[in-house]
């Protein structure tokens, strides 16, 4: 067994219990895969970081659900440099981290952390009455034609047509299956709908989402940045964001709300990347004691 640092952090919040809670380990990038999905499910996180040494960047970070590694996600990115910097593991205020999906760039903009996603991929679109069934809704509800976009991570972007909408949607894992397949995933890997209205949770905010969730993972994500940045990249492509930077809400109906400031880089028809930055609040931090390294 090996004693490992952690910082436990509340993204896209500035203050405790708000935004997205992560667990980041120091250090932890040598652990196998099993023994870091067996972390995730012991916090009950949605994700949890493990960061390492880079030779192409400066730090390496591996991100993970209960159930997989995954190569990319927001809050969690925000809530390793939060950690980071809590600790002064780095000095100035840029940063560069390695991840699955690329080289992601990273600015402090005073207590604010801004995150430059990868330039988005436009995937399959996905019939409207399947998203439909999946997410427990007539299909009238939804008002744009939902598509796979990925800015590091898929998701089927999905714009309903007001707040009462969004909150009546319900996961149905069966007909989510249905959506995952058009996707071109298969076993573990399920593709689920990012649900936005063009209308904030507070009079602050530009747009409010919802991500639902399959198990293993808890049912709902309370922030979900790598969802925001496919989001306003979809938003931006369709014209339906006349700004070019806006102020994206999530988690408000779950008592965790969390705001990111979301800008594009290059014009919307040729978009070379996503910026999307908010704050963290380190809210706990000790050290755990995990099986030996792998590597």
């Amino acid at each position: 067994m090996s004693w490992f640092d952690f910082d436990w952090v509340d993204a896209f919040s500035d203050r405790a219990f708000g935004g997205n809670g992560c667990a980041v380990v120091h250090g932890g990038a040598v652990l196998s895969q099993d023994v870091c999905m067996a972390y995730v499910r012991e916090t009950s996180l949605v994700e949890c970081t493990f960061t390492g040494s880079s030779d192409v960047a400066d730090i390496r970070v591996r991100y993970f659900l209960a159930s997989r590694e995954i190569p990319f996600a927001g809050h969690p990115t925000i809530a390793t440099v939060a950690a980071m910097r809590s600790r002064g593991l780095f000095q100035g205020d840029t940063l560069t981290l390695e991840t699955g999906a690329g080289i992601v760039s990273i600015r402090l903009n005073g207590d604010e952390i801004e995150m430059t996603q990868v330039a988005p991929q436009f995937g399959n679109s996905v019939p409207a009455k399947l998203v439909a069934e999946a997410i427990s809704l007539p299909q009238d509800a939804i008002i744009s034609p939902p598509q796979f976009v990925s800015t590091g991570l898929p998701f089927c972007i999905t714009v309903l047509r007001d707040h009462e909408a969004l909150r009546a949607a319900k996961l149905d894992e069966g007909a989510l299956g249905k959506t995952t397949e058009m996707a071109g995933f298969s076993g573990s890997d399920m593709a689920e709908p990012f649900l936005v209205t063009l209308k904030g949770a507070t009079q602050a905010g530009d747009t409010f989402s919802r991500l639902l969730m399959a198990p293993p993972s808890p049912p709902e994500d309370p922030f979900t940045g790598s969802a925001t940045g496919a989001m306003a990249a979809y938003l931006w492509k369709y014209g339906l964001m006349p700004k070019d930077t806006f102020v994206a809400e999530q988690g408000h109906d779950m008592g965790r709300p969390g705001q990111a400031t979301v800008s594009r880089v290059g014009p919307a028809d040729a978009m070379t990347g996503i910026k999307v930055a908010g704050r963290g609040h380190v809210l706990m931090r000790g050290q755990v004691d995990l099986p030996e390294v792998e590597q």
